[in-house]
């Protein structure tokens, strides 16, 4: 369905990106914010999924910025290596690319951002930043930035099982951003990657479900 394509960027340097697109008349354009590990197959599945709800979906190649093409599996090695990857990164880069990317789909009407573990704290301060309707998954790095007020709706999912965001990290989501949605399953880290062993088939379908019904709210009725 989709097809990687060049993108632009705010620092005059050109990434990949997977792009998909629907059937018909887009219904909106959704940026999808990789994890740690760039834009794998499973990312790329995200953005079909989404193409096949109705919606331009497109996930920019972040980590292009220091090495072309990278795509990692979910051992503990591509971990320990994505982490350094983000920190040299940065979010504010990620951000950047974030704009480009909504930027290059702006025919398809109104654009959201979703994200996953470091993307999830991509796609929050997407909405922060960038205005753009958000839904993060799983983003362990959210708490230095919930003093700032949101310019636009954010949708959160945590597992209950995530011992990287306890229960009072949680917990202060709704605290410092109470007009946000924030929901949680019985399920632990990344429990919407359907290729490992920490995905939990209810949590997940539940989780796109509400991430379906956000999306069709902000976008595709405004």
């Amino acid at each position: 369905m989709g097809q990687t394509i060049h993108l632009n960027t705010t620092r005059m340097q050109c990434i990949g990106a997977y792009l998909a697109q629907p059937a018909g008349k887009p219904k909106g354009g959704i940026v999808v914010v990789q994890e740690i590990f760039g834009v794998n197959a499973h990312i790329r599945s995200v953005a079909d999924r989404l193409a096949a709800a109705g919606y331009t979906a497109i996930a920019p190649s972040v980590f292009d910025h220091l090495e072309t093409g990278l795509e990692m599996d979910y051992d503990s090695a591509s971990a320990t290596r994505g982490k350094a990857l983000v920190t040299e990164l940065g979010l504010d880069r990620a951000l950047e690319d974030v704009a480009s990317a909504a930027e290059s789909i702006a025919s398809a009407g109104k654009i959201g951002v979703i994200g996953f573990c470091w993307g999830g704290t991509v796609a929050m301060l997407s909405a922060i930043r960038l205005g753009l309707p958000a839904v993060s998954y799983y983003g362990a790095r959210n708490l230095p930035f919930l003093g700032e007020k949101p310019a636009a709706p954010v949708m959160f999912h945590f597992g209950e099982l995530d011992k990287s965001i306890p229960p009072e990290a949680v917990a202060k989501h709704r605290e410092m951003l109470p007009q946000m949605e924030v929901f949680t399953y019985p399920a632990d880290h990344a429990f919407n990657r359907d290729v490992g062993p920490q995905y939990h088939e209810a949590s997940a379908k539940l989780a796109w479900e509400r991430t379906m019904a956000f999306f069709d709210k902000q976008l595709a009725a405004a």
